[in-house]
């Protein structure tokens, strides 16, 4: 079936992604996979492609905030067999660029969007703690007011671009409310007391770097405050759908790509004789994989038009993360059994994508808080 999400400008995009990929990913794809970390100068050559182009043109950027355009990256990034690399860069497109447009001051604009413009300034956003996951509302890392500036305590961990980042949007507690006493408040490298704890080693996503981060007495201008003091948690809330349809767009992205390979496998691969493409089992196999995936695609799609109509709604995004990422983790199970032993070897894509897949249903907001926010508005409790 024809997608029709995309216009022909997002399918010229789609033409110099790929040929971006092919020349600055993919030859050091493997490099980036053993040093755990991509270079910053992955990050300006993305801003060269379009990736930060949401930044108004006065500070550098071309002022389209078009979500369409993210997504072309993160497909062609996953049918590349290289997401991982460019996760970095997709996180701060996606996901902490909002943050930015749309909570900084005129002074906070100036100051930091011409660098993330051009690739040079890169952001993370810092929640997780190592006591508090997907509860937001219990986030223990605080900032105590102090004339200008904020003092803040407290860790945060499994942070992607926790190395290489420039600025950390990070959710700290500056009252004792559960949701109305939380703040974003941005750190900046070199601040005294601001620390990045080890590089974190992971089951997969090796090319992308995940830290620790650790604030001791770290004083932080109240100018770097974003919005309102109380506000964060709202902020954060109000950014979720499009972080979450972010994760279900490379999902979905990646089981169509696990998909392929799998149908190119099955195609030269021979055994008793035939093609394994031939036995009825991998047709059928095959036939309820791409059923689902289509259909999935299709969700996806209409979700990312609500986005671009700024109409999604959190419970929407939920169903699509929850549905795309769970898909995500069947679909490549069952395409590393039809490649058999080689399927298990990690010069397959198929392998690195069993790897670099399982921890989509956890971040983000894990599987079963998804649920939870879809059953909440069932309305069953009444």
């Amino acid at each position: 079936m024809k997608r029709t999400l995309f216009d022909a400008e997002h399918d010229d995009y789609r033409a110099s992604v790929r040929e971006f990929v092919a020349r600055k990913v993919q030859p050091h794809y493997t490099d980036w996979e053993n040093d755990g970390i991509v270079p910053r100068t992955l990050f300006a050559d993305c801003a060269a492609l379009g990736t930060f182009a949401a930044v108004p043109e006065e500070f550098g950027g071309s002022g389209i905030r078009d979500f369409r355009f993210n997504a072309v990256l993160a497909e062609e990034a996953a049918h590349a067999a290289v997401a991982p690399a460019l996760l970095g860069p997709v996180l701060q497109a996606d996901v902490c660029m909002p943050y930015l447009l749309d909570l900084t001051n005129d002074e906070q604009k100036a100051r930091w969007l011409p660098g993330i413009a051009e690739g040079t300034t890169i952001t993370a956003v810092a929640m997780t703690e190592p006591g508090t996951g997907s509860d937001l509302a219990g986030i223990a890392t605080t900032a105590v007011r102090d004339g200008d500036n904020y003092i803040v305590n407290g860790t945060k961990t499994f942070i992607t671009n926790g190395i290489n980042s420039d600025l950390v949007i990070c959710a700290v507690r500056t009252g004792p409310d559960p949701h109305r006493g939380i703040s974003l408040l941005v750190l900046e490298r070199g601040m005294p007391g601001f620390t990045r704890g080890r590089r974190l080693e992971k089951v997969g996503l090796h090319a992308q770097d995940t830290a620790e981060l650790v604030f001791v007495d770290v004083a932080v201008p109240a100018a770097n405050l974003l919005g309102e003091e109380g506000g964060g948690f709202f902020g954060l809330t109000a950014n979720l759908p499009q972080e979450r349809v972010s994760l279900a767009v490379a999902a979905i992205a990646g089981a169509a790509a696990a998909v392929d390979w799998t149908l190119r496998y099955v195609r030269e691969r021979r055994a008793f004789g035939h093609s394994i493409g031939a036995f009825q089992n991998t047709r059928f196999t095959l036939a309820d994989l791409v059923t689902e995936v289509d259909i999935t695609q299709c969700y996806v799609d209409r979700c990312v038009e609500e986005l671009v109509a700024g109409r999604l709604s959190p419970v929407d995004a939920a169903k699509a993360k929850l549905w795309a990422t769970e898909l995500q983790s069947r679909v490549v199970d069952a395409c590393v059994q039809l490649h058999g032993g080689y399927g298990y070897m990690a010069e397959y894509p198929i392998a690195r994508a069993y790897a670099d897949s399982r921890i989509a249903r956890i971040y983000g907001g894990t599987s079963e808080i998804m649920k939870e926010i879809i059953g909440k508005s069932l309305k069953l409790n009444n």
